[in-house]
């Protein structure tokens, strides 16, 4: 009696206070009868504030509450949001797997376990405890220890169904955002499947057995669930959707030396080993530095063709009636405008400069400057929109329980976010006005040192 007329003040502070009364209700109906959860929101007040801020701000963060509402618990102290290292998730999801004889419940525990570290970075992010550089981080560890134990489970399914060891090593490489260290809430997890067959394994065995690793990971991770889906996408290997699913080592090899693109190097710069065998993570990343960081850097003659590339990206991907001006991923002075930046700098520069050897944007970004191939402001105003276009996706996301990469026209949806990004009440237009500034900024340097246009032009 005397607590819910505090929730309805912080309620109605929030953007949706019929939607954090219901969830309040339904996380009530189900901790009602333990004897903590009362004693939690009426003794930390810091703790019912949060819930009430999580419910009425994001039905994503929401969602994730009511599959376990025992994650309340974590909104007393600042140090239960703070993340949790990749060694400590990994030691967590091997735990979670040794609890399971069935594969399919072993890899529901550990989803059960990024469920509850997907919550711990959303309230982190919505309480501004954390940003988005370290959410990016936090997201992309929670998924490289997710797939490090699905990875287990599979191997040893396969390893049971042939009545046999396996005759291959096999890692898993990061690629987009997951190999950047950039993963949003609403990220696919890109990804490539390499082996390498052991001394004096039959080839063709060790492909088979291979293929079927990378299909029951893929399979154990899409088995219907409560807990949110893990959308693996092998999209980004050579050939595509075309090309086998995984390789050997050494056909990536004779691959990437005849056939390789300028947008399959490009590609490779965003390529980090994300689980599996570290040696043949390590050969594989050796392999590809080369085609990434290419001795003496990439020509004139290649710089065009990746203009070319990009300027054909910006009239043909972006969707039928999208505002370019309001696109975070594909319009001006968007993601792919300051990434795409980075990357020509990466391609032309990182053989020489250490620094700029980085799947990490904003740290690729901070080597191009400290190298001086940048100027200071120019970094700032690259830096300031990545980092808002970033944020804006990660708040959409946490608003609408769904992703989209457009900043929201639609003022309950776009109240909402700018709620998520810090902007007082009200005053959710000027979320707009700083999009629109901060990345118009952002395009003039992009089209000055990606496009090489001056101001005459």
């Amino acid at each position: 009696r005397t607590l819910l007329p505090v929730l309805l003040g912080w309620f109605a502070d929030a953007p949706d206070p019929d939607a954090g009364l219901l969830g309040f209700r339904r996380v009530s109906d189900a901790l009602g009868s333990t004897h903590w959860y009362l004693r939690l929101l009426r003794d930390e007040s810091a703790a019912a504030e949060r819930m009430a801020q999580v419910l009425a701000s994001s039905r994503y963060a929401t969602d994730l509450l009511l599959r376990a509402p025992e994650s309340v618990a974590m909104l007393a102290d600042d140090s239960e949001l703070a993340p949790r290292s990749l060694a400590m998730l990994l030691v967590e999801a091997n735990a979670a797997l040794a609890r399971h004889d069935d594969p399919e419940a072993a890899v529901a525990a550990v989803r059960s376990l990024r469920r509850r570290e997907l919550f711990r970075t959303a309230v982190a992010e919505l309480v501004h405890v954390s940003g988005v550089d370290q959410s990016g981080v936090s997201l992309s560890d929670v998924a490289s220890a997710t797939m490090a134990a699905a990875l287990q489970v599979a191997m040893s399914v396969v390893e049971a169904s042939t009545g046999g060891a396996l005759p291959m090593r096999f890692t898993i490489i990061g690629m987009g955002r997951f190999g950047g260290h950039e993963l949003g809430f609403g990220s696919d997890v890109d990804v490539m499947f390499v082996y390498e067959p052991f001394d004096g394994a039959d080839e063709q065995a060790a492909n088979s057995a291979a293929f079927s690793v990378a299909n029951e990971l893929r399979r154990l991770l899409m088995v219907p669930s409560a807990d949110p889906p893990v959308d693996v996408d092998a999209d980004l290997r050579p050939e595509g959707k075309q090309g086998p699913l995984v390789r050997s080592l050494d056909s990536y090899r004779a691959y990437y030396e005849r056939w390789s693109s300028g947008w399959e190097a490009q590609a490779l710069l965003r390529a980090d080993v994300a689980a599996g065998d570290e040696e043949l993570g390590a050969a594989f990343l050796k392999l590809i530095d080369g085609l990434r960081y290419p001795p003496g850097g990439i020509g004139e003659e290649q710089v065009r063709e990746i203009r070319r590339l990009k300027a054909r990206m910006e009239s043909e991907r972006l969707p039928r009636g999208a505002d370019p001006a309001l696109h975070t991923k594909l319009g001006r002075g968007g993601l792919s405008d300051v990434e795409w930046v980075v990357q020509v700098i990466q391609m032309q520069h990182a053989h020489g400069i250490s620094g700029l050897r980085t799947t990490r944007t904003l740290d690729a970004l901070a080597a191009t400057e400290a190298a001086g191939l940048v100027s200071a402001s120019d970094a700032a105003s690259l830096r300031a929109a990545w980092r808002l276009a970033t944020g804006v996706r990660d708040a959409t996301m946490l608003v609408r329980g769904r992703a989209s990469d457009m900043v929201p026209t639609d003022l309950r949806d776009l109240a909402g976010v700018a709620h998520v990004l810090g902007y007082p009440a009200g005053e959710s237009g000027r979320l707009l006005e700083d999009y629109r500034r901060v990345t118009r900024r952002a395009r003039q340097v992009v089209e000055r040192l990606f496009y090489g246009e001056t101001a005459e032009d």
